[in-house]
C-alpha cells in the first residue's frame, strides 16, 4: 500500500523524471556519450571529509569520479553520468546516505567552459519544466537570465564575514563559516558561481598556474542551496599522488578509516588530457524547481521508510 506521504509527493516525482529526462537530453544534444561505471569499487578517492560506505572489502562510491577519469584516459572526450552514490553520515535537511548525482567530464577545457555549460542545463531544465526564466523558492524569485554572477570564495569572505579568507583557514573555520555565514547569503536573486577556492580545498582540481595558492573549482549556488561543484582536473599523477597521501594522513590523525591508495586511477591519469569535471546533486536541483524546502521531500523513499 501507497503510504500518504508518496500519494502527497506524485506531483513532485514527476517533475523530477520531467528534469532527469531534459539533463539527459542536453547531453546527448551536445555530444557527450552516456557511460555507467562500478556503484562497488576497491578505492574511492581519499578525501578527508567525505566518509564512504564499506560494502565488504570494497566500497560504495562516493562519486563516479575516478573510473570516470579513467574512461577519459581511454579516449573518450566527453562523458556523463546519473549515478547512485553513497556517504556514510550524511542525514539532514539537504543531505541523504544515498544521493543522485549527475557527473560529466569534457576534454580539452576548463572549469570556465564549465560555468558556461551549467547554465546553459539548467536553462534547458527550466524551459522544459517552467517554459519560463524566472523561479520561485522558498519566497524569492530567481532569475535565471545568464550571465550569472560569479566571485572569488576570497571575495565573498569580504563581503559576507568579519574574518578573511587566510584567518579562516588558519583557525580552522573555513567549513563553518561557509555553511553558516555565506552559503544563505549566495544565489538569492541570481544564480552565482563560488570560484577559486584555497588549493587546500581541490584535492583533485588543479591549481591556478599565475597563482598556486588557488584550485580551479567552483560552486553553483542557487537560493542558498549548493547545486554542483565543478573544477579544471588536475592530471598530473605525482601531484595526485601526493595529494592523495596528505588526504590519508589526515584521515589517519583524525581516527578515520583510510582507504586504499586508488593505484588504477593513478597510472591512468598519465594518459588524461587536460579536462575539466563537474558533479550536480539532482535531489537538490529538484528541490529547487518544485520550492521543496527538505531533501525528504523530492525522493521517492526515505532511508526511514525502507
Amino acid at each position: 500500500m501507497i503510504s500518504d506521504r508518496q500519494q502527497q509527493i506524485k506531483k513532485t516525482l514527476i517533475i523530477r523524471a520531467q528534469i532527469v529526462q531534459a539533463l539527459r537530453r542536453f547531453f546527448i544534444d551536445t555530444g557527450y556519450l552516456e557511460v555507467e561505471t562500478p556503484i562497488r569499487i576497491p578505492a574511492p578517492a581519499p578525501e578527508a571529509h567525505i566518509e564512504a560506505i564499506e560494502s565488504g572489502d570494497w566500497f560504495l562510491q562516493t562519486s563516479p569520479e575516478l573510473c570516470m577519469k579513467r574512461l577519459l584516459a581511454a579516449g573518450f572526450p566527453r562523458i556523463f553520468q546519473i549515478a547512485k552514490c553513497f556517504r556514510l553520515g550524511e542525514r539532514g535537511r539537504l543531505h541523504l546516505p544515498e544521493m543522485a548525482l549527475l557527473e560529466w567530464y569534457r576534454a580539452d577545457s576548463s572549469y570556465l567552459d564549465m560555468m558556461n555549460e551549467c547554465e546553459a542545463l539548467i536553462g534547458r531544465v527550466a524551459r522544459r519544466v517552467s517554459s519560463k526564466n524566472m523561479i520561485s523558492y522558498q519566497d524569492t524569485e530567481i532569475d535565471l537570465t545568464t550571465p550569472w554572477r560569479r566571485i572569488s570564495v576570497a571575495e565573498a569572505f569580504e563581503k559576507f564575514t568579519s574574518m578573511s579568507m587566510g584567518a579562516a583557514l588558519e583557525n580552522d573555520r573555513f567549513d563553518e563559516i561557509m555553511v553558516e555565514a555565506i552559503e544563505p547569503n549566495l544565489g538569492q536573486l541570481q544564480p552565482i558561481f563560488l570560484y577559486d577556492y584555497p588549493a587546500s580545498c581541490g584535492a583533485l582540481a588543479r591549481l591556478k598556474p599565475q597563482d598556486s595558492r588557488y584550485a580551479e573549482r567552483f560552486e553553483l549556488y542557487i537560493g542558498g542551496l549548493e547545486i554542483c561543484n565543478a573544477f579544471s582536473e588536475l592530471t598530473d599523477p605525482v601531484e595526485q599522488r601526493t595529494r592523495f597521501e596528505r588526504e590519508q594522513k589526515r584521515r589517519r590523525n583524525a581516527g578515520r578509516c583510510v582507504y586504499p591508495m586508488p593505484l588504477k586511477f593513478l597510472d591512468a591519469l598519465q594518459d588524461m588530457p587536460e579536462a575539466a569535471g563537474n558533479a550536480l546533486g539532482i535531489d537538490r536541483l529538484v528541490m529547487l524547481f518544485t520550492d521543496a524546502k527538505q531533501i525528504d521531500e523530492v525522493v521517492a523513499f526515505t532511508p526511514e521508510e525502507l
